[in-house]
């Protein structure tokens, strides 16, 4: 690196990133310490250039949605996020502006969602770009919302609008025919999600599960019903959609189809919850408070597996989300 090298990137770059615990980036690790009364929650996730996001969309949004992602993960389990890590592999190609870019997106974003930096990993190999973050939040003892507590006869709620995500994708990439502000609008659903922190308290209060919509509406709420022992059915014909995805949507020549493609994409960061049918209307009520809506989709049953309908005609999808193997 000739902006001083690795250790002058992080003085200059990523010191002034850091926050209590971090002790100034100057030592091997972080001294954390969870508030009183409530645990420490840790998720960690990696993303790689031209696989989970576009490098020519510029590394100040590479850090922005790296780091969002993550705090995804912290959403859906109710818990307030305390900071990071960040470790990066930078290709040799990478310049001193790229670098700083990214640190710029990182404060941005620090800004916005109150996190710092806690520590990390600088080094550099042939690429591409590889960013992992590992976040740690905090959820009041016994308050964390798990995968696994879902029971039978919770209804499934999803925060939202489904399918933004995908399309956002394809309309970046230049492979969506629709409504330039339409297009733009999808793109920047894509490029920055929002982490659904703002729901922790109305799940903390009502959700029996949860988890975030990453890698598809049907293979998330499906990992809630693996981890719960239940079966789910999900009514295809009530995903909540964007207006640019209905448009999308009304030019397709199946709606069924259209809607179990976009329900199978990943990248929406919206929240999955079980909860009890009594507790439905106090959720989303809470939600909607913070301009949030959610919709209830199906049910859990006593089973196994996840089946997909529209309306009462049963959908057989084929591939549930998005997989890396």
């Amino acid at each position: 690196m000739s902006d001083g090298g690795e250790f002058g990137y992080i003085a200059r770059r990523l010191a002034p990133l850091a926050g209590k615990g971090a002790l100034g980036l100057l030592d091997d690790a972080a001294l954390i310490e969870p508030p009183a009364g409530e645990r420490l929650l840790v998720s960690a996730d990696t993303l790689v250039a031209g696989r989970h996001f576009l490098i020519e969309d510029g590394l100040r949004l590479a850090a922005r949605r790296a780091l969002r992602v993550n705090l995804s993960d912290l959403a859906a389990m109710a818990a307030r996020p305390l900071g990071y890590l960040c470790c990066v592999t930078w290709p040799d190609e990478a310049s001193d502006s790229d670098r700083a870019a990214f640190a710029e997106g990182l404060a941005e974003d620090q800004a916005l969602f109150g996190v710092s930096l806690l520590g990390g990993d600088t080094t550099r190999g042939p690429g591409p770009l590889t960013i992992t973050i590992t976040v740690l939040g905090s959820a009041p003892a016994g308050k964390a919302v798990l995968r696994s507590g879902a029971q039978p006869g919770d209804v499934l709620l999803v925060t939202g609008a489904i399918g933004d995500g995908r399309l956002g994708l394809q309309a970046a990439l230049g492979e969506l025919d629709i409504d330039a502000d339409e297009a733009r609008a999808l793109r920047q659903r894509y490029r920055l999600p929002d982490p659904r922190l703002e729901a922790g308290k109305a799940l903390q209060r009502f959700a029996n599960a949860a988890v975030d919509v990453s890698d598809g509406l049907i293979a998330d709420a499906g990992h809630l019903a693996l981890a719960s022992g239940l079966a789910l059915d999900i009514d295809l014909e009530a995903v909540r959609l964007s207006d640019a995805a209905r448009s999308w949507r009304v030019r397709r020549p199946d709606p069924v189809v259209a809607t179990a493609w976009l329900a199978s994409g990943g990248d929406d960061y919206e929240l999955a919850c079980a909860v009890a049918p009594a507790d439905v209307e106090g959720f989303m009520a809470a939600c909607q408070a913070v301009d949030l809506p959610a919709t209830p989709l199906g049910a859990f049953s006593h089973g196994k597996g996840v089946s997909t309908r529209w309306g009462a005609e049963p959908v057989k999808v084929d591939r549930a989300g998005f997989t890396h193997f």
